[in-house]
């Protein structure tokens, strides 16, 4: 079965809803990296980004089909 979200009437697929959710807390992590200085151990920074955006999308997905169940 497919997971959808109703929001005022209209049906939004969750991997949608978890892949906004997996971009905002990318973006506040990556942000605080930059603030400690981590950044300067990162020898790629797009593939580090693009790797920490999966590992987040993937823990949403584990935790949601987890609620869900």
């Amino acid at each position: 079965m497919i997971a959808e979200l109703d929001i005022l009437g209209v049906f939004i697929p969750a991997l949608l809803a978890w892949v906004l959710l997996a971009l905002l807390l990318a973006a506040l992590v990556r942000s605080g990296l930059r603030r400690a200085g981590l950044y300067r151990h990162v020898w790629h920074a797009p593939l580090f980004d693009a790797a920490l955006f999966l590992i987040l999308l993937g823990g949403i997905v584990v935790l949601a089909h987890g609620i869900g169940s």
